[in-house]
């Protein structure tokens, strides 16, 4: 069978995207480690317009740092309801290394990621140093070291470092995409596995062309193929566990993403979708849909940001409607969940919760976007 990239280059997930023709049907589909207040979320109101916003991380009320796709991080601070906010450039990405998809800082020490790419700087870890953004760590190295065991598309080496969230302790979890892991980093850019997350098999959605764009069959709707998780995301719940989330590799069937808990301080754990309850990874939540990042609020929720309600690949299609996300407030364990903005959310970049209560969020991630507040 011919294997698909799981990955996407136009949201930086990754090398080469799935390009075909044809459409799929509309089909509904259900980082950073602060533990804060919890609102009722419903009404968005724009803070300050960005370019291709991404990362977001909330540091205070009121002052958020955000990246965006010409490489700037900035730090947005809100100045009262009749006053523009003022965005601040604190530093930039080297042109070679891309932008950075995400962002984290904690204790005063601030972090951001970049992801695959050929130039030099890409797939590295920075920390904010004054006004430089210094390396930490070079991911797409060591996973050259770590190849993917489970890997799908015979580039077990592939490194996309796509989810960031810094630890209090000075360590940083990255969640790769493309390695399908997280990683955890210390200061001195020691590179440890925390756990790999298997494939899952999928039914491949209504709605394909018979053939790729090089003219291999596609298998026709209804059959089972493995699918890579591409693990974007990673969050600290109010628990103290790790959590990440999936954003689901080709044919990218709507519902099959799912978010897994992982103890703190595992290293070189298993996440098996046919072993969900089983070892220090176990499934927290299922039936998401492409999954690009995760937030936590101090009651015990978990945000899942959705690029697409009907899939990153019926995006990438064009599917009209496919540009809606989504944002699901998880509880009970995962057992329970509701949608905030309902329909409101357009191609998301990330989201996360201030110690108000406030619900961040960035997107639209292509062109003239905007850091929003939720509440």
């Amino acid at each position: 069978m011919v294997q698909h990239p799981a990955r996407l280059a136009m949201v930086g997930l990754g090398a080469a995207a799935l390009v075909i023709s044809g459409a799929l049907p509309a089909q509904a589909g259900g980082g950073h480690g602060h533990h804060h207040g919890h609102k009722h979320h419903e009404k968005i109101t724009t803070v300050a317009e960005l370019s291709g916003p991404r990362g977001v991380d909330s540091i205070a009320p009121g002052k958020t740092l955000v990246t965006q796709d010409n490489g700037d991080l900035s730090l947005v601070v809100e100045r009262g309801r009749h006053r523009d906010a003022r965005v601040i450039r604190l530093s930039g990405l080297p042109e070679s290394a891309g932008f950075s998809n995400a962002v984290s800082s904690s204790h005063g020490r601030t972090y951001v990621l970049t992801g695959a790419g050929e130039g030099a700087g890409s797939a590295t870890l920075y920390r904010l140093m004054g006004d430089d953004l210094t390396p930490v760590a070079d991911i797409g190295a060591y996973q050259v070291t770590d190849p993917d065991p489970n890997d799908l598309e015979d580039f077990p080496e592939d490194s996309n470092p796509y989810g960031v969230v810094a630890l209090r302790d000075g360590t940083v979890l990255v969640a790769d995409a493309a390695a399908n892991e997280l990683l955890r980093v210390w200061p001195d850019g020691t590179i440890r596995t925390v756990a790999r997350v298997k494939p899952r098999t999928v039914a491949v959605p209504d709605g394909l062309p018979a053939t790729d764009p090089e003219g291999n069959p596609l298998p026709p709707a209804g059959t089972q193929i493995p699918s890579e998780a591409v693990t974007t995301s990673v969050t600290v719940g109010s628990d103290g566990y790790w959590y990440v989330g999936e954003l689901r590799g080709f044919p990218a069937t709507p519902g099959t993403s799912q978010i897994w808990r992982i103890r703190p301080g595992t290293l070189d754990a298993t996440c098996d979708p046919e072993a969900p309850d089983q070892g220090d990874c176990t499934r927290y939540a299922d039936g998401l849909t492409s999954i690009v990042d995760l937030s936590a609020d101090r009651h015990g929720h978990i945000y899942a940001t959705s690029l697409s309600k009907m899939s990153w690949l019926a995006m990438e299609l064009e599917v009209p409607g496919s540009e809606v996300g989504a944002i699901i407030e998880l509880s009970h364990g995962g057992q329970q969940s509701r949608e905030i903005a309902e329909d409101k959310v357009i191609l998301p970049g990330g989201t996360d919760v201030a110690s108000n209560g406030d619900l961040y969020l960035t997107g639209p991630i292509f062109g003239p976007g905007a850091l929003m507040k939720i509440r």
